[in-house]
């Protein structure tokens, strides 16, 4: 697996808004395998996304479809920043959920 975790600060109050909007276009837009969003104790709107994908090669084709530029877009309109990008191979994982 490959991915990345992205580091992103919503604007005030944007968290549950941004969350339900990411939730409803990911998975079936892009087709990666899994997406999961945490929400820091510390500051409610600071949010880890985390996007996984089969493959480097599946990654890198869902982050040049067709259309994720325009998606991307939108997604920044609930940031006060850009996100930070963090990619990287997934060495391990498991899942007892």
């Amino acid at each position: 697996m490959y991915g990345t975790i992205a580091r992103m600060r919503v604007k005030p109050g944007m968290a549950e808004a941004f969350t339900k909007w990411n939730m409803e276009h990911a998975v079936e837009d892009t087709g990666q395998g899994a997406l999961l969003v945490f929400q820091m104790d510390s500051n409610p709107d600071e949010l880890y996304v985390v996007i996984a994908a089969e493959s480097r090669m599946h990654y890198r084709a869902m982050s040049e479809a067709p259309g994720m530029h325009e998606r991307y877009l939108q997604m920044i309109q609930f940031l006060i920043e850009e996100p930070e990008w963090h990619d990287g191979e997934v060495i391990a994982s498991e899942s007892n959920l």
